[in-house]
């Protein structure tokens, strides 16, 4: 597993341009000798493994595109790919699922139904992989489906899970505001579109703090504002960038709608034109209460699972979320953090790794997961419209 993530590591690829990613993931199960169907939605790969003897079928899942930021760390497997790197820990998926399947494929005669080995590409930039893979399939006969995140932040040995609502719904927005530029000398003949921008981001501000349930959890953040112009001239055009997270779909809803007339109050105000526009992203990742009671109790058999907590829901993004809206399972954590530092780099970081000895712990847990959901009873008719 060190080995593969290591290569990866060192040969990374943008979501949607995983070619040769997903090529290497195929040749793995060539030379497994396990059947696998590629460009799924796009660059995803799809392996099945049979049992000894027909029962129920299990899903796992890995996300295997990279980002674009440029290594820093100082280590010999550092990405070879000027600008792109994995830094948020998807070669360690890709590796511990491929060496998993060996596993389960090595041990079929011990186990009866099917294991459905999900590679997926391009998690990271919306719209996602998920969502044109179940597209395209990759969901059909699956009975319930397992994922996890290896996270540097976490203790390497903890298993985080939570049930319910555990990642936000994460969308993306675009203010522009037309205004009227002119001579920083004479700002009266003018619209100023930045200072009309500046009203918009601390008005939006309030939305969350006194147009939201304040039990509700909701975030709007501005993460880019623009208005290129030289030092004595009014800009006459500003754009704001961010984002909205949220749990629930009338939340997401709502805010939608005061964006829009905050937005428009303050641009009628001020006499200038603006363009909203308001893209839903990734829905939020709603775990199964039974799957991830399972999941619990397989993680805390173990050995090297020190720790089984419940964690507090992340404001965080997945694309995950759109497995659990067609299939029961859960989404959890394993922990990763580096043992050389006592401060590990967060996701997404230039200087990003984890320690590889939770791969290990992913594959293990997962492992257990698996064999004990294709070892459940079928669900009745009451238990279904319950679920």
């Amino acid at each position: 597993m060190v080995e593969t993530r290591r290569f990866l590591h060192q040969h990374p690829e943008l979501s949607f341009q995983e070619v040769e990613t997903a090529r290497y993931i195929q040749n793995f199960y060539e030379k497994l000798g396990v059947p696998y169907k590629a460009n799924i939605g796009g660059n995803g790969v799809v392996a099945t493994i049979v049992g000894n003897g027909p029962g129920r079928t299990i899903a796992l899942r890995a996300d295997f595109d990279a980002l674009p930021i440029q290594d820093e760390k100082n280590v010999p497997y550092a990405s070879k790919v000027k600008g792109v790197m994995h830094a948020c820990g998807h070669d360690g998926h890709t590796a511990t699922l491929l060496y998993l399947a060996k596993a389960f494929y090595e041990t079929r005669n011990n186990w009866t139904g099917k294991i459905v080995l999900i590679h997926q590409h391009a998690e990271e930039y919306a719209p996602g992989g998920a969502k044109s893979m179940i597209e395209a399939g990759c969901l059909d006969g699956v009975d319930e489906i397992y994922g996890t995140h290896l996270w540097a932040l976490n203790e390497t040995g903890s298993i985080g899970y939570r049930s319910g609502p555990v990642m936000a719904a994460a969308d993306r927005f675009s203010i522009t505001i037309q205004g009227k530029g002119g001579h920083g000398a004479a700002p009266h003949n003018s619209k100023d579109s930045i200072i009309i921008g500046s009203q918009i981001a601390i008005a939006l501000q309030q939305i969350v703090s006194r147009r939201i349930n304040p039990i509700d959890t909701a975030v709007v953040s501005i993460g880019s504002f623009e208005a290129k112009n030289a030092f004595n001239v009014i800009a006459d055009k500003a754009t704001l960038i961010g984002t909205v997270r949220t749990f629930k779909k009338d939340v997401q809803e709502k805010i939608k709608i005061e964006m829009e007339r905050m937005i428009k109050g303050i641009c009628d105000a001020n006499d200038v034109t603006y363009l909203f526009e308001y893209d839903e992203g990734y829905p939020a990742v709603v775990n199964h209460e039974s799957e991830t009671a399972l999941l619990v109790h397989c993680a805390k058999e173990i050995q090297e699972v020190q720790t089984v907590s419940e964690i507090e829901p992340s404001m965080g993004g997945e694309d995950f979320a759109y497995y659990l809206e067609k299939v029961p399972g859960t989404f959890f954590f394993t922990g990763a953090k580096s043992p050389d530092t006592e401060t590990p780099y967060p996701h997404h970081h230039p200087k990003f790794d984890f320690d590889e000895n939770a791969m290990l712990i992913a594959a293990k847990t997962l492992g257990a997961v698996t064999l004990q959901a294709l070892n459940k009873q079928p669900a009745t008719e009451e238990e279904t419209v319950v679920r």
